[in-house]
């Protein structure tokens, strides 16, 4: 009776594919949206709204972008007694619309929107 001969072959086989350098897709490759392009690159920001209305400033932003933004109003009043207004951060989240609100005593000099990351 004769033995077979396939065993040393495949043997063989299994022994190449046990020493070949396996590569495995990493972190980076499996989310191209965030990590290939650098932060300062990607868009970003609220559209915001700024009207006014006497002494009354209304904003409305909204933000179309997957990043949220950290918005906030400030309100310069025009009389040198009267107190300018910044209002709190808010986070406008993805496909988000938020609404700020302040005002002056009496006239509004500027009126204006900062973002945050």
């Amino acid at each position: 009776m004769r033995s077979p001969r396939p065993l040393p072959s495949v043997l063989a086989g299994l022994a190449l594919l046990v020493c070949l350098p396996v590569s495995l897709p990493s972190e980076a490759a499996s989310h191209p949206a965030t990590s290939a392009v650098p932060e300062a690159e990607r868009p970003f920001g609220a559209d915001c709204r700024v009207r006014q209305a006497g002494s009354n400033v209304v904003a409305y932003c909204h933000n179309p972008y997957p990043e949220a933004d950290r918005v906030a109003l400030h309100i310069e009043c025009r009389r040198w007694w009267d107190i300018d207004t910044d209002t709190a951060r808010v986070a406008a989240g993805p496909a988000m619309t938020v609404r700020l609100a302040g005002r002056c005593w009496k006239e509004v000099g500027s009126a204006w929107v900062s973002h945050e990351r």
